[in-house]
């Protein structure tokens, strides 16, 4: 037996110790290519044909976008990868040719692997003792960059692009394997959609935008070429460095061999070297941090829009999961703002000329029947810039602590991880509509006085705010002038604890540990000061809860979008627990109390704004008559505030929109807003509803029946 193949395995031992890929190269060259399937012990090989066959469908990570309501006005984009697929009838026969030409330019005539670019590489490699040249064809980069984008742990991602033996066998393997599964026009386009160009551009559609500011059907032979020359090395050949040297030698190197291989003419191919590298860069906006300045104040529910995203099962098993899926998954998503609606929000709540001031005044606007969130604004410049923000308010925050004004991106009205804020007598709806549903009626009578010792809660005595209060009370009235021991009574007529879970019920969460422990089963039953307010709230959650009584007792969760489309345009969906497929960004809604119980607290909650109800009578005064007259329409509301007005409220809606405003001090609670800031609120809300609803036809509530009026 000739002893000459173990001489040249002697002569290469020295490449294999340094871990290089000689071996591989080796044993490709002694087999025929179609031989290359057969390497590997079998034990593998169904396990590299299932992986084949999985990159033959698998896309790569894509960009999602958030737009505007009209659904064509991008705000912003979220990804890791910069990329938009783009299909290769989209891509300019330039751009094809180059990347044929910069990278494997016997792509057309092989079949996954190169047996003459192999036995070119082991060559070179041999007379060079190193690696001076590779033998992978678009099809096993292709594989390579599949894998990677397709790994779902550390040690995927290793083996994807680890320089060792096997993984470039498997490469070999899968390639052959895949250009049985894939046309060539096929693996072309998936490479031109995965490569990497540099400068945060994954995929030929980025990397158009982002050096030329053009899509991939406008690019010219020397664009193209340019591009082609950047995915060998993206950071040395980056034309947008300082010196182009190397771009431009790399950029006509691919001219010549497009001249070579018959896709330029010489005269054409001589012309394009003489052109001098001309970029446009264009930068993508990422995250809410990037929304356009004209709509600042849409920040903050782009910021909502992520944390609802985050929450939502049906995007992946945990919180980081569902932000990948965001940031990966191709997604279309139209937020569910209405822009009349925001705009009469900001301009109510000040947000350009009033960010100066450490109380916030935060205001949402939630949709009846679909639980959308049409507006979402506070007296603050959404910005990561806060550097120049004055030091917090709050004494104990530390002495280098920045507030949240004028610049924050904290979300202060709702939707986030902040608990909230105390939210006074707009609590008292819960055990008013908890009574009513349990079958009491709005001329339930108590004589009220200004002290109540209740001993259900332990010998606790609140009081009235005034003594005006005092006296025969109904739910019209003492809903209409907040008349505290009215509603102490009534929560023990009908049980706190049936309070506490119907406010769940109707969307509140807990978010301190006061809040759970009162609010807990062993608990509840004995939180009188419960109706009072007591506990935080978001204005979010307050909209969507009071919106629900407008919609006649059905409750649809907050949803901050319209639309959410798949990168393949179809509506994004999940499954139910019960197995029936249902849209993502279909409202949510169930009935929470009986239509008629709903329609009976609206009555009473007529009287606080100095509307007139359709059964009752308020006695004689409120505590926001003037919203009815600035509103123009039927409204209902309830206003609130703390002890020592650290933070103000108001709650209003109109059969078609609900809005809860507040003010107080995010970041030190103590720093009481005062009773002269009161007003503020409910100014807030019934000028907005009166801006947004301009033009709109005016609709009445429907009335309860004589059944429940009593």
């Amino acid at each position: 037996m000739s002893n000459r193949p173990l001489a040249a395995a002697g002569r290469l031992l020295p490449l294999l110790r340094a871990g290089l890929i000689a071996g591989v190269i080796v044993a490709a060259a002694a087999y025929p290519v179609v031989a290359v399937t057969g390497l590997g012990a079998k034990a593998t090989a169904h396990a590299v044909e299932s992986k084949t066959r999985l990159l033959a469908t698998a896309l790569p990570a894509e960009t999602s976008y958030l737009y505007a309501p009209d659904g064509k006005t991008v705000l912003t984009m979220f990804f890791e990868e910069y990329r938009q697929y783009t299909k290769l009838a989209d891509v300019s026969p330039h751009m094809q040719q180059a990347i044929v030409a910069a990278e494997d330019n016997r792509f057309y005539q092989h079949h996954g692997v190169d047996p003459k670019g192999v036995a070119r590489a082991f060559v070179a490699n041999a007379r060079s003792s190193g690696v001076s040249q590779g033998a992978s064809t678009l099809t096993m980069q292709y594989v390579r960059m599949a894998l990677r984008d397709s790994a779902t742990t550390p040690k995927e991602v290793q083996e994807a692009t680890a320089q060792t033996p096997i993984r470039k066998v498997r490469e070999m393997r899968m390639a052959v394997d895949l250009e049985k599964e894939l046309s060539k026009e096929e693996i072309l386009e998936r490479y031109l959609n995965s490569a990497y160009f540099g400068h945060r551009a994954y995929g030929i559609y980025a990397a158009s935008e982002i050096f030329f500011s053009k899509t991939p059907k406008e690019l010219t032979p020397v664009e193209a070429a340019t591009l082609a020359g950047l995915v060998k090395s993206p950071s040395q050949y980056d034309p947008a460095s300082s010196d182009q040297k190397d771009a431009t030698a790399r950029r006509n190197y691919v001219l010549d061999n497009m001249a070579r291989l018959g896709y330029l003419s010489p005269k054409a191919a001589e012309a394009a070297r003489g052109e001098p590298i001309q970029l446009r860069l264009t930068y993508p906006p990422h995250d809410c941090a990037a929304v356009p300045e004209k709509w600042n104040s849409w920040g903050f529910l782009c910021d909502y829009l992520k944390n609802w995203w985050s929450a939502q099962p049906a995007f992946g098993k945990n919180r980081l999961e569902r932000l990948d899926k965001l940031r990966r998954g191709g997604y279309r998503i139209v937020l569910s703002m209405d822009p009349k609606v925001q705009a009469a929000a900001e301009k109510n709540v000040g947000t350009e000329g009033n960010t100066g001031s450490p109380f916030a005044n935060g205001i949402v606007v939630s949709e009846p029947g679909t639980g959308r969130v049409k507006a979402m604004a506070v007296n603050r410049t959404y910005s990561l810039e806060v550097n120049e923000n004055p030091l917090s308010s709050n004494p104990e925050a530390g002495p280098n602590v920045r507030a949240n004004y004028p610049n924050t991106v904290a979300p202060l009205m709702g939707g986030g991880d902040l608990p909230g804020y105390q939210a006074g007598s707009t609590f008292k709806m819960f055990p008013m509509l908890a009574a009513l549903d349990a079958g009491m009626t709005l001329n339930t009578t108590f004589n009220a006085p200004h002290s109540y010792r209740s001993e259900i809660y332990d010998g606790w005595q609140p009081s009235n705010a005034s003594g005006a209060m005092s006296g025969t009370q109904t739910m019209w009235s003492g809903f209409g002038k907040s008349v505290n021991t009215y509603f102490v009574w009534l929560e023990e007529q009908v049980g706190a604890e049936r309070a506490v879970r119907l406010a769940e019920q109707l969307g509140l969460r807990w978010r301190t540990d006061v809040d759970r422990d009162h609010a807990s089963p062993a608990k509840a039953n004995k939180w009188g000061a419960f109706t009072l307010g007591v506990s935080d709230a978001t204005p979010l959650e307050m909209a969507n809860a009071y919106a629900a009584i407008a919609a006649d007792g059905r409750y649809c969760e907050a949803i901050p979008v319209n639309a959410i489309y798949n990168r393949d345009g179809t509506p994004a969906t999940f499954t139910t627990p019960g197995g029936i497929e249902r849209e993502i960004a279909k409202p949510r809604c169930r009935q929470v109390v009986s239509a008629d119980a709903a329609r009976a607290a609206t009555d009473a909650a007529r009287c606080p704004t100095g509307d007139t109800p359709a059964k009752g009578s308020c006695g004689g005064w409120s505590t926001a008559d003037s919203v009815r007259g600035t509103v123009g329409r039927p409204v209902a509301g309830k206003t609130g505030t703390t002890d020592s007005t650290r933070s103000a409220w108001f709650v209003g809606y109109t059969p078609e929109l609900a809005a809860a405003s507040f003010i107080s001090d995010p970041d030190n609670p103590f720093n009481a807003v005062g009773d002269g800031q009161s007003q503020i609120p409910i100014a807030a809300v019934s000028n907005t509803l009166r801006d947004a609803l301009k033009s709109t036809p005016t609709r009445d509530f429907v009335p309860p029946s004589d059944r429940i009026v009593g």
